[in-house]
């Protein structure tokens, strides 16, 4: 796909302002910072990722056409997910292969920047939430014995995979009780909301474990092209007509020649957005 000549993208351009006012009646999303957004030239624009929905908070908050990588599956019409791979193809979206290093993929979103186009990406590399095996694992340590593994996978998921993560960690340092740990596996975010607001945890240590690890290469394609990054930061939840929902734009940065120095940098700047709509919560 030659994006050099797809910016015109038409399904993207029919479908952002029918699918954008459903999005925005659907969910309700409080959009802070949008002016930071730039309104010319090359840029990546990048946040955590907790739901299939976070692009398009993305998309309603810019006119510039935001090219996000995707992966593959998505285009096979044969694939199970595949319904819409046309949808994806017109709008501008790149496959990717996630299964290896997918050169292909990195080539053509560096196409995009070098031809000061905008490009979507999330550093987490995946949505922060447990896969099937994961859960299996939990579900066999520390599943209730009356309930099957299909109920535990339906609660369990809908955790943030850092959040599970945290829970085991304050029990294995006795922070909390086995009972506590029991009583709140299937609502982590909220028992942690409590060891906050008890002041058990801080804000800080709350927000440390907000996010997965950041791949690299972000910043590795800002860098080869002279791109800004834009970081954003969602929190709250996807649920009709949300009261929490909050997506806060950062001011735009650009990469030196230290890339660690500056993924570390992309992660604080995202974690400090976190921190602000926390805090304007009342965390």
């Amino acid at each position: 796909m030659d994006h050099s000549t797809n910016e015109k993208m038409p399904i993207y351009k029919i479908a952002k302002p029918i699918l954008g006012l459903i999005y925005k009646i659907w969910y309700n999303p409080k959009i802070i910072g949008k002016e930071k957004i730039p309104t010319t030239g090359a840029f990546i624009i990048v946040g955590n990722h907790v739901h299939l929905m976070d692009q398009c908070n993305v998309i309603i908050s810019t006119k510039r056409k935001i090219h996000y990588l995707a992966k593959m599956e998505y285009f096979d019409p044969n694939s199970s997910v595949g319904k819409f791979a046309w949808f994806f193809r017109g709008s501008g979206c790149i496959p990717v292969d996630r299964q290896k290093k997918d050169t292909e993929a990195t080539s053509m979103a560096l196409e995009v920047l070098n031809n000061h186009h905008a490009l979507g990406l999330f550093p987490e590399g995946t949505r922060n939430a447990y896969k099937e095996p994961k859960i299996r694992e939990l579900y066999e340590e520390s599943g209730p014995e009356n309930m099957s593994f299909e109920d535990f996978y339906k609660k369990i998921k809908k955790n943030k995979a850092t959040f599970i993560e945290y829970l085991i960690e304050l029990k294995n340092n006795k922070f909390i009780t086995q009972d506590e740990f029991n009583d709140n596996l299937f609502n982590i975010e909220e028992f942690l909301d409590d060891l906050l607001l008890n002041h058990r945890i801080t804000l800080d240590e709350y927000v440390d474990h907000y996010l997965l690890p950041f791949k690299f290469g972000t910043v590795s394609m800002a860098h080869k092209t002279s791109s800004v990054i834009v970081p954003y930061a969602i929190t709250g939840t996807y649920k009709f007509r949300s009261k929490d929902l909050t997506v806060r734009y950062g001011e735009p940065f650009t990469v030196g020649d230290d890339l660690e120095k500056a993924n570390l940098e992309l992660q604080e700047r995202i974690k400090q957005l976190i921190k602000e709509s926390l805090k304007s919560s009342g965390k």
